[in-house]
């Protein structure tokens, strides 16, 4: 007699060479456990069958395949429990079977086993670079994963956003050099070796370029100058947004990489540091009409794609075609994605890649009020998540400044980048916009307040810090693409020589402009965002879209840590300067006024006089002073802090403004100067001899703070 305890639902019906199966729930969607089998669930709005095909792990054959009966399908989902499965030696997919009519927007070929987009993990090409078989029936196979992990309590941290200091990076390129010096390089296990690194220089916050499962055989080809191979290796091209690339993990090849990844997580927020993904819901790996098919396209394609009335694909995203994120079905996927990450990867924030794409309809014009971004902003599992944005995409929608924040909404403030890189090398009329900018661009988001911008001067998008002040021009022939890729408007100023050299000047001049533009970034107020190897000056020799090269260009070398000795203590040392003052981290914007009767207002502006700024067009010099009575969101209370930037390529004279009774102005930063004296740790700051001027230097910055 059958156990009471046990659900009715959970036993069989029906029986296909002695796998025994059931109708399905049709939600969640996806793969899940449970009690004596799996249930599958995947959407269609077109199909005409469906047939669920599995597999025995890495058998190149199914051992069984089943038909959805009628009665499985629920409007438009086919659901399915398959009882004694072998979870642990089992993949899975689908056939769809429904009409190849590509001008309709129709691609079903019941030929081709499809993999399943809410798949939690992917097999079939377990490590990096594993050689592909173009001709195996199924090559990104769907996989189970088990909930078991143990977080040991750990949480997301809920760091205050305008605490943040963010430090963007690759996985692989991270520890993949041979003086990473970590054992298991180039993967998550590797990141995690050098979590010291990162409590030493003082980000506390990475933000992973993107680690969902990607083919990095994906357009690769043959460097014909070298015959090295050029691959997918940025990994803006997903294959399925809820699987970490297995590629990335040690484990990988063992199906451990979800666990890899979680362990690398809770270290990370033990030790205080936040996780945020890059992740890439514009587009995906299947390409144009000539793509392959792989998931979505087979499954769903007038769905998952913005189509042209012809069938052929929207290309908003430069890649060959545009994911439909304002359809439900997809704008749900997006949903119980980012939901998935928050809940059971434990993550503090996401960075969206063009973003713009988010808020275009199905037809491809911008919605004014777009129910993706609106419903991202509003979630409830996600109500603690940074949202980021990069707010525009390859179609020409430019929204910085604009993006639809819901009050929730962050944007990378491409327009802070743009101006501190012409204000560096010594661009006019400028000083107006750069006033804007080290104030968390107020003209920009004036309702939003300061952390609604991350500023930033380099990212994986374009020039490293030393190549930004190495190179006129970028240098891309490597990628294969006779140098027509990639952005020219660099903004860069090679500082008098093209490349390498052994002019001891020009070289004391790079390292100098590197220290500027690190300390600009550092008193700016905003969320500041740190490019992954510029505290030690990583170069791409002038290769400004490196997207391609699983190589020296890419990877970071820790040599370079002791080589540039004099950069990588500069950057630990204004890292920590912005971290001990609170008024480097105002939520709100400035009121310029004295509104806490200090005798000071919250920030004023000045010249080489105080008190006169020099706003005119010729002008090349900037000072501002904040006021730390008026620290952070009326809390703490703070030192004045007074920063002057001279970008003229003759030192200058700067008066100083007068303090309240008995401060006096100490000198924490002199780019200016050589080490040991470009800066002075806390409570170390030698004092201004003259208290009424200061002489600044040729193209540098100082931070005095007033104590």
């Amino acid at each position: 007699m059958a156990d009471f305890d046990t659900r009715i639902d959970y036993y069989p019906t029906h029986e296909l060479n002695g796998i025994k199966y059931r109708r399905g729930h049709v939600l969640p969607f996806g793969a899940t456990i449970v009690p004596n089998g799996v249930n599958f669930s995947i959407y269609s709005s077109a199909a005409t069958s469906c047939t669920l095909v599995l597999f025995k792990k890495n058998a190149p054959q199914p051992f069984i395949e089943i038909p959805f009966p009628n009665e499985f399908i629920i409007g438009n989902v086919y659901a399915m429990i398959v009882f004694d499965l072998d979870l642990e030696n089992l993949e899975y997919g689908y056939r769809m079977d429904g009409p190849y009519e590509p001008e309709k927007g129709h691609r079903f070929n019941k030929e081709i086993v499809l993999s399943d987009p809410y798949a939690k993990a992917l097999g079939g090409r377990d490590t990096w670079l594993a050689e592909p078989n173009w001709d195996r029936l199924y090559p990104f196979r769907s996989r189970l994963v088990f909930e078991d992990f143990d977080w040991e309590g750990d949480s997301p941290l809920d760091t205050p956003i305008e605490d943040l200091v963010i430090y963007e990076m690759h996985v692989r390129s991270f520890t993949i050099h041979p003086s990473s010096d970590v054992k298991y390089k180039g993967t998550f296990a590797g990141l995690k070796e050098k979590i010291p690194y990162l409590l030493d220089l003082g980000v506390n916050c990475i933000e992973l370029m993107p680690i969902y499962e990607f083919d990095e055989y994906e357009h690769s080809k043959t460097d014909p100058n070298t015959g090295e191979l050029l691959v997918n290796y940025w990994g803006y091209s997903t294959l399925n947004f809820f699987a970490p690339k297995s590629g990335y993990a040690a484990t990988g090849k063992y199906g451990m990489q979800v666990d890899e990844l979680k362990t690398l997580i809770k270290e990370l927020h033990r030790n205080g540091i936040e996780v945020m993904l890059d992740v890439v819901f514009n587009h995906t790996a299947e390409g144009d009409h000539r793509g392959p098919t792989i998931s979505f396209k087979g499954i769903d394609n007038k769905t998952y794609y913005m189509l042209t009335p012809e069938g052929y694909y929207y290309n908003f995203s430069g890649t060959g075609n545009t994911l439909n994120c304002n359809n439900p079905i997809v704008r749900n996927m997006v949903l119980d994605c980012l939901r998935y990450w928050a809940a059971e990867y434990h993550i503090d924030g996401f960075r969206f890649d063009l973003a713009a794409i988010l808020g275009r309809s199905q037809d491809g014009s911008p919605l004014s009020n777009p129910p993706l971004i609106e419903s991202l902003a509003y979630d409830p599992v996600l109500a603690k998540c940074k949202l980021i944005a990069e707010a525009w995409d390859a179609g020409g929608l430019y929204q910085v400044g604009a993006f639809p924040a819901y009050g929730r909404w962050a944007e990378w403030n491409g327009k802070y980048r743009d101006t501190i890189r012409k204000f560096l090398k010594g661009d006019v009329g400028l000083v107006g916009e750069l006033s804007q900018r080290v104030q968390g661009s107020p003209d920009m988001y004036q309702l939003r307040g300061t952390t609604a911008g991350v500023n930033f001067i380099t990212c994986h998008d374009g020039f490293t810090l030393y190549d930004l002040v190495s190179y006129n021009e970028k240098h891309n022939d490597a990628n294969g693409e006779n140098n027509c890729d990639g952005n020219n408007d660099n903004y860069s100023w090679n500082c008098g020589c093209e490349g390498e050299t052994d002019n001891q000047d020009i070289k004391n001049l790079r390292t100098r402009q590197i220290k500027n533009a690190l300390a600009i970034l550092m008193v700016s107020q905003g969320v500041p965002m740190l490019l992954m190897g510029d505290e030690m000056a990583r170069t791409q020799f002038g290769n400004n879209n490196t997207y391609c090269h699983d190589n020296e260009l890419n990877w970071l070398n820790w040599e370079l840590k002791n080589q540039n000795a004099e950069i990588f203590n500069f950057a630990r040392h204004i890292i920590h300067f912005r971290k001990n003052h609170a008024a480097l981290r105002m939520k709100d914007h400035f009121q310029n006024r004295d509104y806490k009767q200090t005798g000071f207002p919250d920030i004023s502006f000045h010249g080489t006089q105080a008190w006169n700024a020099d706003w005119s067009e010729s002008s090349r010099i900037f000072a501002f002073m904040l006021d730390g009575g008026h620290a952070k969101n009326g809390t703490a209370n703070d030192d004045t802090i007074y920063v002057a930037m001279n970008m003229y390529w003759e030192a200058l004279p700067f008066e100083l403004p007068k303090l309240s009774a008995g401060k006096k102005w100490y000198v924490a930063v002199n780019t200016a100067m050589q080490p040991p004296f470009d800066f002075h740790a806390l409570n170390e700051e030698p004092m201004v001899e003259n208290q009424n001027s200061f002489t600044l230097g040729e193209r540098s910055v100082i931070i005095l703070i007033g104590k």
